[in-house]
């Protein structure tokens, strides 16, 4: 589903549910790249480092690979997210329809 297509009149998604559908793929390519970047950071010896290593590096060196990953995945990151946000709006959108389907009457009864 192309996420202009999520606009089109037979949709079901309103431009809040495609604002927040995108938000939160933005959020998991976040948390990835949080992920990617402590490893990243794990390698690096702290004790030999210009810091001095200890506790408090530590504790910089994770609030540094958040906001790197944060900052990354705000300005597109690696493209997860925008390779996730047609799937997760066609799931939102049969999501929507399945909610909305009526019970019929056949000739079952």
């Amino acid at each position: 589903m192309d996420i202009l297509n999520a606009n089109r009149p037979d949709s079901s998604l309103t431009p809040r549910q495609i604002a927040k559908v995108r938000q939160q793929a933005e959020e998991f390519e976040g948390v990835f790249l949080n992920t990617l970047t402590k490893q990243l950071f794990s390698s690096i010896k702290t004790d030999e480092s210009v810091m001095g290593g200890g506790f408090g590096e530590d504790t910089w060196r994770s609030m540094q690979a958040e906001q790197i990953a944060d900052t990354m995945a705000q300005n597109g990151g690696l493209g997860i997210a925008e390779q996730l946000l047609p799937d997760l709006l066609a799931m939102q959108e049969a999501a929507n329809n399945q909610n909305n389907i009526m019970p019929t009457t056949g000739a079952y009864k």
